[in-house]
């Protein structure tokens, strides 16, 4: 025989869309059969009950065998043999239409009975289990819906614990009650042969039994036959046995699990950072008003670089985002735990995500962003995700060994920030590109947080090292804006990270900068940031808050030394400041160099436009002819300013701060 479809027993935890698919079409076969042997019973019991039309009945009985080619069972792929028997039936009953009605009482025994059987015991045990699963599914889903609703702050452990302990009571009893279902289903497949060849060869049988010596030509014609069809009958039955005890021994050996298994939230278990395909359920959050939302749980899976859904029912999912060039990162969402938002590289869309543990929250962010610098398109994606990953360790990791910090300053002018180079200038400098240990020293601390420590010290210090009055009084009367009429641009940026550096005179030390500060967010898992309004003026940057106007932090125009765009992420910059450090008694201070780095909504490349055009203009203030010359090269606004391109936070021309906009990150 053909082998046979079947449910695994091994998928019924996942309980993923295409097991449910598949299982639909276990359950529409199984409603097709219990059609069709309601039919089939009718008809035998035509015969058993009609004495007086008895031909008239088995002539229906052969038509209705022959109808079960025509069922077009959705699983009924290897039932070629059962079919040519069926028919094989069909015609002999057409022959014996004239049989006796003292066949009544053994047609009762070996052929009524053995379906009725089949039909009470087999498909109503079918119907049972299909209503015990739904019940066991839907208290499943009520659990989870209330343990997802579980607040990430002032929890009670006690609450969680009883709500795991639910999650899991529902999840095994579903488990239990899916895999009953689908043994079941799986023996319905052999049972449903059995059910329909036991029938009739018992009435065969009692016919030729009964006819002996009247159907001696008959019966020599169906000897062979007979014996084909029982031969069949019992492989099936063994088969069905092997099948039953193996499924026995897998159920028993799935049961055998740890409780954990069933656990949403298991203890802490390794993280796979390296993967470029991921799926299973997250709770994704639908707006169904201007102020209140409501999530729901649906089955997510990445295919190349697409994100996509598949709801319960459905044969195959469809495309939600489109991850190419997207950002990924954890937001604070409705005080729910483990929330992460994805935005397209425009801004236009986005959507928020959640995830049922840590372990999978923190696969989910980092699959989707090595999805996002499509790693899929490589020859070998593995390779390259572990390769990036390792980078990345290596490009956070500090150097322990004495040996290595040694040979990582070998000379003690390059032991400080701006030491002293030598006398030779750029002339003697080397045509190779400068190491990393060159640019920052191994082991520099990355800050994180807007409001940096050694930025306040810069504020303090800065100018001359005036200190600012916290009382907002100044020494004179004039306006720190009086200068900045000439050019106001407004930016919208999140603020990455920053950290000190050896030199600000070169370019590679922003890249290498900001490649250590990606690296260190990733291996981390620092995904948050804060948006703010960086506004580029004829005398200094200004970082805004843009909730309440006020200033984080600021630079002078003259402090910045490098800016500069990534190579790659356009959307990417940084820029160095110059300060001084008092710490050793010096008069002068000695310099000392801070790499920012940040991420905006447009390209780096305007922003630093913006910036060396005000340098520019500091530097044509000192010649009246040439900032005359210079504001005749450049298109002015109405009120006297430089005419850019329009900010992504608003309109500026005006001068004020622009309007707020809703942070991507």
């Amino acid at each position: 025989m053909p082998a046979v479809h079947k449910l695994l027993l091994e998928e019924a935890l996942q309980d993923s869309p295409q097991t449910r698919s598949l299982l639909s079409v276990f359950e529409e076969d199984a409603g097709t059969l219990t059609d069709y042997t309601n039919q089939l019973l009718q008809s035998m019991q035509r015969v058993y009950g009609a004495q007086s039309e008895m031909g008239l009945a088995t002539e229906q009985l052969s038509r209705q065998l022959l109808e079960y080619e025509k069922q077009n069972f959705a699983l009924g792929k290897g039932d070629e043999e059962v079919i040519s028997t069926l028919q094989q039936f069909a015609k002999t009953v057409g022959e014996l239409n004239t049989l006796h009605s003292e066949l009544a009482t053994e047609m009762a025994d070996r052929m009524i009975f053995p379906m009725i059987q089949f039909r009470e015991k087999d498909l109503t045990e079918i119907s049972t289990l299909r209503e015990i699963f739904g019940i066991a599914s839907d208290e499943h889903e009520a659990a989870m819906v209330k343990y997802s609703r579980l607040p990430k702050k002032k929890e009670s452990e006690k609450v969680k614990a009883e709500l795991v302990g639910e999650v899991a009571y529902s999840r095994r009893k579903q488990h239990q009650a899916s895999m009953q279902y689908y043994c079941a289903l799986n023996a319905l497949q052999y049972r449903k042969r059995v059910a329909m060849l036991e029938p009739m060869l018992g009435y065969t049988q009692a016919q030729i039994h009964f006819y002996k010596k009247g159907m001696d030509l008959v019966s020599k014609k169906m000897d062979s036959f007979l014996a084909s069809v029982s031969s069949m009958t019992q492989s099936i039955q063994a088969q069905l046995d092997s099948e039953a005890e193996a499924m026995r021994l897998t159920q028993r050996e799935l049961l055998s699990m740890e409780d954990t298994v069933y656990m949403p939230d298991r203890d802490p278990v390794p993280v796979n950072r390296t993967l470029i395909q991921k799926a299973g359920y997250l709770n994704i959050r639908n707006k169904t008003g201007l102020v209140t939302t409501a999530w729901d749980r649906l089955y997510f899976f990445t295919q190349g670089g697409n994100l996509m859904c598949q709801p319960r029912g459905a044969v195959a999912g469809g495309m939600v985002l489109d991850l190419d060039n997207s950002s990924v990162m954890a937001v604070e969402c409705e005080d729910r735990r483990y929330c992460f938002q994805i935005t397209s590289p425009s801004g236009k869309t986005s959507m928020i995500l959640q995830a049922e543990s840590r372990k999978e929250y923190e696969e989910w962010i980092c699959t989707l962003n090595n999805i996002s610098r499509q790693i899929y398109l490589t020859d070998n994606p593995e390779a390259v995700a572990i390769r990036l990953n390792q980078s990345a360790i290596q490009a956070v990791t500090p150097i322990t060994s004495f040996e290595k910090r040694g040979a990582g300053s070998p000379n003690p002018n390059r032991a400080k920030p701006g030491g002293v180079q030598s006398s030779g200038g750029s002339s003697q400098r080397s045509s190779s590109a400068p190491e990393p240990e060159d640019l920052i020293v191994p082991g520099t601390p990355i800050q994180f947080d807007i409001m940096l420590p050694a930025s306040e010290f810069q504020d303090q210090n800065r100018a001359g090292g005036r200190r600012t009055n916290p009382f907002g009084e100044t020494d004179d009367d004039s306006s720190p804006e009086s200068d900045d009429t000439l050019l106001q641009q407004v930016f919208a940026v999140r603020f990455l990270g920053s950290m000190a550096v050896r030199s600000g005179q070169t370019q590679e030390v922003i890249y290498e900068a900001m490649r250590q500060v990606l690296a260190a967010r990733a291996i981390h898992n620092i995904f948050r940031t804060t948006e703010s309004h960086l506004m580029v003026t004829s005398s200094c940057l200004r970082l805004i808050d843009p909730q309440t106007q006020v200033t984080r932090i600021s630079f002078q125009l003259q402090e910045v030394t490098q800016f500069a765009a990534h190579q790659e992420n356009g959307r990417l910059m940084g820029f160095v400041v110059e300060g001084r450090d008092w710490s050793e008694g010096d008069e002068e201070g000695e310099p000392s160099f801070s790499a920012f780095v940040f991420e905006s909504n447009t390209e780096g490349e305007k922003i630093c436009y913006t910036i060396s055009l005000g340098k520019e203009i500091i530097e044509a203030k000192k010649d009246p002819e040439a900032l005359a010359q210079l504001m005749k090269n450049m298109p002015l606004t109405n009120d006297g300013k430089f005419l850019l391109l329009d900010s992504e936070t608003g309109d500026t021309a005006n001068g004020g701060v622009a309007d707020e906009e809703e942070s991507e990150a």
